[in-house]
């Protein structure tokens, strides 16, 4: 019964299946061009990082970690993509540096917030950066 309720659910897998068919890879050129809009204004960020919340259920030894933050406003004065993929972003603000890597697809969605993702050879989400001129949902 508990190695079950462990398993995602097909609703949870297809809305995956969906998230990451709406990303595209990252096209490196394209990706700086909106970093550089954004430079000088606040935005706000959603950082995440996992190895999944079950990976020591998986494979006895292997350390669970990750990371999460959410609506934290920033502004940054340079922002850079790096890489050959996958790829890091960097974003410089007056006191120090925001940097995620890893990332594999990314999409400019219909409220204009730019959303990068990086998925492992399986799929599953390994680190995402979102950034937007306002408040994502809690």
């Amino acid at each position: 019964m508990a190695r079950q309720a462990c398993r995602k659910s097909p609703e949870r897998l297809s809305a995956r299946r969906k998230e990451q068919q709406a990303l595209k890879a990252i096209n490196p050129a394209h990706v700086q061009a909106e970093l550089d809009q954004l430079r000088g204004e606040p935005v706000y960020v959603h950082l995440e990082t996992t190895n999944g919340a079950y990976a020591s259920h998986r494979e006895k030894g292997t350390l669970s970690a990750g990371a999460f933050i959410r609506n934290v406003q920033l502004t940054f004065e340079i922002g850079k993509i790096a890489g050959n993929g996958p790829y890091r972003i960097g974003l410089e603000t007056d006191i120090g540096w925001l940097y995620a890597e890893g990332l594999t697809d990314w999409e400019k969605d219909e409220e204009n917030r730019l959303l990068f993702a990086g998925h492992d050879h399986e799929g599953r989400l390994a680190a995402a950066l979102e950034l937007s001129r306002s408040p994502f949902p809690k």
